[in-house]
């Protein structure tokens, strides 16, 4: 029902935005050369040249880990290809792992019980077992990390090859990687079996989950295209119910880029049925590493039902165009229900020193309530650009939205200051701009097109992988 929603929504925008023949021709979806800030430094082009015994077929995670050490050297140039349904949950000998393989009587049940009826404080003494929940947690959550991480090394390109090619519950990492690329391959996102509970984060607490589908940490020259990222078989809709009637959360982001990452392409790919989706940037006080770095471009992608961080950038010159955007404030599991609603998602984040400029992008948000206010949301963030959007068939100005909730987070916070007799956040003081300091075409060359139908039908064409299994690079 919800896929026929969708497709009967494109078809209305599409009858609604432009005239025929105003659409550009789409851009060739499928080419060996990336566009965008993986084209700056020294380029990105993975495994080419790899020597015939560096060119590895793998079908199970312990062949995977093997092809990625390359025999002992890993960081020659290599082509990895991924045929069939690859788990980061696999033991070498070929059985599914579970959370009582990795950590035997570990009982979620058992660990929300010892934070009390209302989960505000932890207490050992609560119930016999607590110690042991306590210990059980971080032993499995550690066992699980060293059996499913794989880290992939410079100079590296990892393929999907065939129909059903696949990561999956594979906690895929890149640290301090360079030249890497990763195309046409399906990554379901991890079920941390050992999440944890916090009864501080946030005003009621929140669950956090440990492992990411990608997660970037100081990589530089990445490619990655015409991927699939999602929540896959096991939506937070259908976890246990825990504290305040929220779910459990057992997943953390599809893909994260932190800690002085640079120079990345993200084309042609897919991020659907997720909550925390993509996080630029690790945190405020983390400007040391990420200024000047964090150097990122989006072209092409769908964002289906990610409830928010489509992405949320700190620091950060990121260029967006091209994407297709969609949610629902009803969708029955990932619902998108932003500020206006008293809800939390959103599509951009802006948050602190971020410097986003947004091109022809192309955002749709159906059900009760859905408003524009769903496309930007601020986090600190005073410069933003965007132009070309549409919103539901119509031209949208973002740079008003984001406007208008910079200056009431920053009164807010000046009036709190005030109120408490401090100096005001440095952020707060600062005036909202559309000039980024940066304009992507003075850095790398690129042709967005300008119709919204044109956008809309290229995605929906050519997102995700190709199942082509011809790629050297």
């Amino acid at each position: 029902m919800r896929r026929r929603a969708y497709a009967a929504a494109a078809a209305l925008l599409c009858a609604l935005l432009g005239a025929p023949g105003e659409a550009a021709a789409a851009p060739s979806a499928v080419s060996d050369r990336p566009t965008g800030w993986a084209t700056a430094g020294s380029g990105t082009t993975g495994g080419a040249g790899a020597a015939p015994d560096s060119v590895h077929v793998v079908r199970t995670r312990a062949e995977l880990k093997t092809a990625l050490a390359n025999h002992g050297d890993p960081t020659a140039p290599k082509v990895i290809r991924v045929t069939g349904h690859l788990s980061g949950n696999e033991s070498d000998d070929g059985r599914l792992l579970g959370a009582q393989d990795y950590a035997p009587g570990w009982d979620l049940r058992r660990y929300m019980d010892c934070f009390g009826p209302d989960g505000t404080a932890w207490s050992d003494d609560r119930y016999e077992w607590c110690k042991r929940m306590r210990t059980l947690r971080v032993t499995g959550s550690n066992a699980q990390k060293q059996r499913i991480q794989l880290t992939v090394p410079s100079n590296t390109t990892i393929l999907g090859t065939g129909r059903d090619a696949a990561l999956l519950g594979v906690y895929l990492t890149v640290n301090t990687g360079r030249n890497i690329v990763i195309r046409d391959l399906r990554l379901e996102a991890p079920v941390d079996h050992f999440p944890s509970w916090d009864p501080g984060d946030g005003a009621t607490g929140a669950w956090n989950a440990r492992f990411d589908a990608l997660s970037v940490v100081t990589g530089r020259n990445i490619w990655i295209d015409h991927c699939a990222f999602s929540d896959g078989r096991y939506p937070t809709s259908r976890a246990t119910v825990g504290f305040h009637g929220k779910r459990v959360e057992h997943h953390d982001g599809l893909l994260d880029m932190e800690d002085g990452t640079d120079f990345v392409t993200v084309s042609y790919s897919r991020f659907s049925d997720h909550e925390k989706t993509l996080l630029i940037g690790s945190g405020d006080g983390k400007g040391d590493r990420d200024r000047g770095h964090l150097r990122i471009t989006f072209h092409h992608n769908l964002f289906s039902d990610t409830a928010q961080r489509s992405p949320r950038v700190r620091f950060g010159q990121v260029h967006t165009y091209n994407n297709y955007f969609r949610g629902s404030t009803d969708d029955p599991d990932y619902p998108m229900r932003g500020q206006a609603l008293g809800g939390s998602s959103y599509f951009l984040g802006a948050g602190l020193e971020s410097k986003i400029v947004s091109e022809h992008d192309v955002f749709a948000h159906t059900g009760p309530g859905a408003s524009p206010d769903i496309t930007v949301a601020t986090f600190h963030g005073h410069q933003f650009s965007a132009t070309g959007a549409s919103y539901n068939g119509r031209r949208v100005d973002l740079n008003r939205i984001a406007r208008a909730k910079f200056e009431a987070e920053a009164a807010q916070a000046r009036a709190e200051a005030e109120s408490a007799g401090t100096p005001p956040p440095e952020w707060a003081l600062r005036t909202f701009t559309t000039d980024t300091g940066w304009t992507p075409a003075d850095v790398y060359r690129y042709r967005p097109q300008r119709s919204p139908r044109a956008v809309i039908r290229t995605v929906l064409r050519e997102a995700g992988p190709t199942l082509t299994s011809g790629r050297s690079r």
